[in-house]
């Protein structure tokens, strides 16, 4: 049993952007994990790798799950590093509301950072379909 407090967010975001239920942009899909470009670019090339089953938080994840989100992960880490070329890569995880998670299904954020380094951690414009296929379309052939 978990002590953390979850967000609450149902119908779940992730879950609806994976079954086609909402318009996302999904870069790259497995059985286990996926790899979806967020419209709230908070890097460069900001994208999420998430668990295809509902899994709120690291702790619910099989161990399966686990090392096909490690491998998708570092694929992500790998296109971005080569497709954009920043001297640094963000990798970023929240389990609970009070370490600010925003949907209650499990995550980890990948960002190439931003002029001056680091990533935008306040307002950012919300771009549209297009602009995130846009950013999938140029790390694709990387995975």
């Amino acid at each position: 049993m978990s002590h953390l407090a979850i967000p609450q967010g149902y119908p779940c975001a992730f879950c609806d952007y994976l079954q086609g239920i909402r318009p996302f942009t999904i870069l790259h899909r497995e059985s286990l994990a996926a790899v979806l470009v967020t419209r709230e670019q908070r890097g460069t090339s900001h994208v999420l790798v998430v668990t295809t089953r509902h899994a709120p938080t690291i702790l619910d994840l099989h161990e399966a799950e686990s090392h096909a989100v490690m491998k998708l992960l570092r694929k992500s880490v790998a296109a971005i590093d080569a497709v954009d070329r920043r001297p640094g890569i963000s990798v970023w995880q929240n389990n609970g509301v009070d370490a600010h998670q925003a949907i209650p299904h499990f995550h980890f954020h990948v960002a190439g950072t931003v002029e001056g380094g680091g990533t935008e951690w306040g307002e950012v414009r919300e771009m549209s379909i297009s602009e995130t296929d846009r950013i999938a379309d140029r790390l694709r052939p990387y995975f």
